[in-house]
């Protein structure tokens, strides 16, 4: 099964408040700890990965007393494969699908390109989902926290 990393998930779920809040407050930093608390993320983990959003340039940070992170770009130009990547790295499914070029087996192989095509899939599908996508305007927001307990729904299972 293909899944998200925790580190992915959360990142994308920081990028995701990020930009809800961004609409609600004329794009106003926000700090790690308030995006931990939304969604109950361990701060020293949401920190990190924030760090690593913003060298990959994803997020801008200001410091100070009003600092925090802010979105780098507008949320309709991050893609979710973006995140993800500068999360985890590149995506692959399968150990023979690499940067490093063919594996042992190169000669015999016979699923390599369909594994290459759904490698590829997966990369076009992340590509096409922004963070836009995922956020809601706040009014939808606060009637689908009620609707459901205040949970965020995963795309990718």
């Amino acid at each position: 099964m293909l899944r998200l990393t925790k580190k992915a998930d959360y990142g994308l779920m920081a990028l995701k408040y990020l930009a809800e809040q961004s609409t609600a407050h004329a794009a106003a930093a926000q700090s790690a700890k308030d995006i931990a608390l939304a969604y109950h993320i361990p701060p020293p983990l949401l920190a990190k990965i924030l760090q690593t959003l913003t060298r990959a340039g994803l997020l801008v940070s200001h410091a100070g007393t009003n600092g925090g992170y802010a979105l780098a770009r507008s949320a309709s130009q991050i893609s979710a494969f973006e995140v993800i990547r500068a999360i985890d790295g590149p995506l692959f499914i399968t150990s023979c699908i690499t940067i490093h070029g063919a594996c042992d087996l190169a000669g015999h192989c016979t699923i390599k390109e369909p594994l290459r095509k759904v490698n590829d899939s997966i990369k076009d599908l992340l590509s096409n989902i922004y963070i836009s996508d995922l956020a809601e305007t706040s009014d939808a927001a606060h009637a689908a926290d009620a609707a459901v307990g205040g949970g965020l729904v995963t795309i990718l299972a």
